[in-house]
């Protein structure tokens, strides 16, 4: 029996133009997948890929960068939320670019978000069938400790996915997806640090104490995951995709050149590795 395919997206925030750029080339040259998994800006990006939306992402960071609404100051002191969430997941969809929720919903491969109980400090993944019920979890995956608030979902808490599993290759093999394509959003050569504020975000946390816990460890957690996944790349289980540098690019840009130049970037990338790519998704077993 065939095993199934399966596309990883790492966050990032704005350096998710990288990823972008890499899944507009995909949907161009008709690359699918049985299943993806994305993380933070890799679900709120990623989303587009299933709902079939070339150039949907870049069209919209750009022409509402500036715009208080979306990502500001003055929403995260009205708000609590750097990126308003009313702004992200309610006015820009259903109003402003219209979130095709018709073509992402009949589409048949499996979508996927990363998401962190706050109150464990342990990774969720939540299969998303519906995407209008699924904007919540999107929303959760991608709401950074420090500048969004909490999202409560039932009677569980969640914040940020990247905290817990920035880079789930390892839960998706268990699933039974055994040849997948990763899309990270730092060079090889990257190493995480531990994070430079953590008397703050520990003040931010402090509700959560196992959260802070799952921060305080996440570079360490993170490096090792990069291990696996070169280590799955070796054994020729995974085709990694990176900027061969880092992409220089604010986790909150708002120079839409700066947009523009990373999304390039990422079409550049995939278009110079999309035979390998082609071949490497021919081929699984």
């Amino acid at each position: 029996m065939a095993g199934k395919t399966g596309l990883v997206l790492e966050g990032g925030a704005m350096r998710g133009m990288f990823t972008t750029g890499i899944l507009d080339v995909f949907m161009e040259n008709g690359i699918t997948f049985d299943g993806m998994l994305g993380v933070s800006a890799g679900a709120t990006f990623g989303c587009n890929f299933k709902s079939k939306q070339i150039g949907r992402a870049i069209r919209y960071n750009k022409k509402y960068a500036h715009d208080k609404r979306y990502c500001s100051f003055h929403s995260l002191f009205t708000s609590g939320n750097l990126y308003n969430t009313d702004f992200c997941y309610d006015i820009l969809p259903n109003q402003l670019d219209l979130f095709d929720y018709e073509t992402f919903d009949k589409n048949p491969m499996e979508f996927y978000v990363g998401i962190t109980d706050a109150e464990t400090g342990e990774p969720r993944y939540k299969k998303i069938d519906n995407s209008r019920e699924g904007m919540e979890w999107i929303r959760a995956s991608a709401s950074m400790p420090g500048v969004s608030t909490p999202v409560r979902i039932g009677d569980r808490i969640f914040l940020d996915g990247g905290i817990a599993d920035s880079v789930p290759l390892e839960y998706f093999e268990s699933i039974g997806y055994t040849r997948n394509v990763v899309i990270l959003t730092q060079p090889r050569d990257f190493v995480k640090k531990p994070v430079s504020f953590f008397p703050l975000m520990k003040f931010l946390l402090r509700k959560y104490p196992k959260l802070i816990d799952a921060v305080a460890t996440r570079h360490e957690k993170y490096n090792r995951q990069r291990e696996y996944i070169f280590s799955r790349e070796k054994a020729g289980a995974a085709y990694i995709i990176c900027p061969e540098k880092s992409l220089g690019i604010s986790r909150t840009e708002k120079n839409t050149d700066e947009l523009e130049r990373v999304y390039q970037e990422g079409r550049e990338t995939a278009k110079k590795q999309l035979e390998e790519i082609k071949n490497f998704l021919a081929h699984a077993d």
